[in-house]
């Protein structure tokens, strides 16, 4: 008997462990076919904006060219078009990777329900993550709250080496797909994904950055990041593959070791987020709740002018423009300019994390919820509250020339070197209509803790 695929947020064919158990079963029953499905659902796929939809689109052709067009595409209920072909090739078992978020969860639950009804088994297996989110947990059996003992425990719990795809079998397309749906608006860059790019990408970090990973990661104006976020995001590569890959290298290179760590943080916030559910839109810390936020109209004319990048403070506004520009924005400036929302602003983290949540192409729904608190200073091992970034500072530490600002924000571009980042400072730093400064960063800043204060022992 044929298996059905249900292919999720790992838009790949190498190193995916569910895909092959579908793959053995096929052979196992004599059929040998498999049918790939991917069903996009059409009510969360219209509230995208534009750059998330492409970004979509794109990873599913990529990996559509790889099954050489054999992946079938649906469009609607997710549940609805799983039953649909499940019906049709007659199977007794779809499989697919299990979720460990809390949509995913109640997803993978809607289908399998769905699917019982019709007498059909849903198999779930393995996970987006080298470790599995709850696997990794205290000697008294509760789980981490804290990264650094996370992380150790994690590198001893280990992980499996990466698998190959199965051989032996056939995709089967013996049910009609849809086109993908348009996009609904231009874009003016082009998304590169897919299984392919993703290990060339790989490959070519290795050899760029990855042994000097640990001093360059944090300079907006250089690439020194791997540039896989968004594969990873998708699952055209799983970390078990990056962590594999790893292994040749000298292992006291601190490149390596941060780069690994980096790959641990993602994993540490999904094992929060599985265990805190709630947190993708509520405090870890709920003394936070009870903070005083800005809100009503001012509130929300500060709120567009950060969504705009027009706060008058270029490495805010630079990695704002990047965002909408490319879908993208450098880990470093994610947290200046998460930092300026809640605490030069005084808007709640929520609002940010929605905005990038539209906007990134690799949104990831444990990373943002997490990496936001995590600035916000109310998630689980967070910065300090606090801890509060200067952004000119920060533009001058890991911009110095002001190559990254002048790149987004041709306003500034007649200004030289670190000019940039002050324009205020300059006679001509307004000349050709940059914004002037919405908020005094040192009044901001003295606000921000006055307000910390009023909740410090609630």
């Amino acid at each position: 008997m044929a298996r059905v695929f249900w292919f999720r947020r790992d838009l790949r064919l190498q190193d995916n462990v569910a895909l092959n158990h579908a793959i053995s079963g096929a052979i196992t029953d004599g059929d040998k076919l498999v049918t790939g499905i991917y069903p996009i659902n059409k009510i969360s796929f219209q509230k995208l904006l534009p750059i998330r939809q492409a970004s979509l689109v794109e990873s599913l052709s990529a990996l559509d060219r790889s099954m050489d067009g054999n992946l079938v595409r649906r469009y609607g209920n997710v549940a609805k078009e799983i039953v649909d072909v499940a019906s049709a090739t007659g199977v007794a078992t779809v499989h697919a990777t299990r979720s460990f978020d809390p949509d995913g969860i109640a997803e993978q639950n809607e289908v399998g329900l769905a699917l019982k009804k019709i007498n059909v088994f849903l198999q779930l297996d393995d996970s987006y993550y080298a470790v599995a989110p709850g696997s990794v947990t205290k000697d008294d059996g509760l789980p981490y709250r804290v990264y650094t003992p996370f992380y150790n425990n994690w590198v001893k719990f280990g992980w499996e080496s990466p698998v190959k795809l199965k051989k032996d079998f056939s995709w089967s397309k013996s049910v009609p797909s849809v086109e993908l749906p348009k996009i609904s608006g231009d874009l003016p860059f082009k998304i590169r994904a897919g299984e392919d790019y993703a290990t060339k990408t790989f490959n070519s970090f290795k050899k760029r950055a990855l042994n000097e990973y640990h001093d360059i990661r944090n300079r907006a104006d250089l690439s020194g990041t791997s540039n896989l976020s968004h594969a990873l995001a998708h699952g055209e590569i799983h970390p078990r593959t990056l962590l594999a890959q790893l292994e040749p290298f000298d292992s006291d290179s601190d490149g390596v070791t941060v780069f690994r760590k980096e790959i641990a943080w993602r994993e540490f916030y999904a094992d929060v987020l599985w265990h805190n559910p709630h947190t993708t839109s509520d405090y870890c810390d709920q003394r936070y709740a009870l903070m005083r936020y800005d809100t009503g109209p001012s509130a929300e004319k500060k709120l567009s002018a950060w969504k705009t990048g027009n706060t008058g403070y270029p490495m805010v506004d630079a990695g704002m423009r990047q965002l909408t520009q490319t879908g993208w924005m450098h880990n470093r400036v994610r947290m200046i300019v998460a930092s300026f929302l809640v605490k030069d602003l005084h808007l709640e983290w929520q609002l940010g994390a929605k905005w990038f949540e539209d906007n990134l192409t690799d949104f990831d729904p444990a990373s943002n919820a997490h990496g936001w608190q995590w600035t916000a200073g109310c998630g689980t091992d967070a910065s300090p509250y606090f801890r509060i970034f200067n952004p000119v500072l920060q533009g001058l530490k890991f911009d110095p020339n002001g190559d990254y600002v002048r790149k987004y924000v041709p306003e500034l571009a007649h200004l030289p070197n670190s000019q940039v980042h002050e324009p205020w400072d300059h006679s001509e730093g307004y000349a050709a209509g940059y914004s002037k400064r919405i908020v005094d960063h040192s009044q901001e800043r003295d606000e921000s803790l006055a307000r910390l204060a009023e909740i410090k022992g609630q």
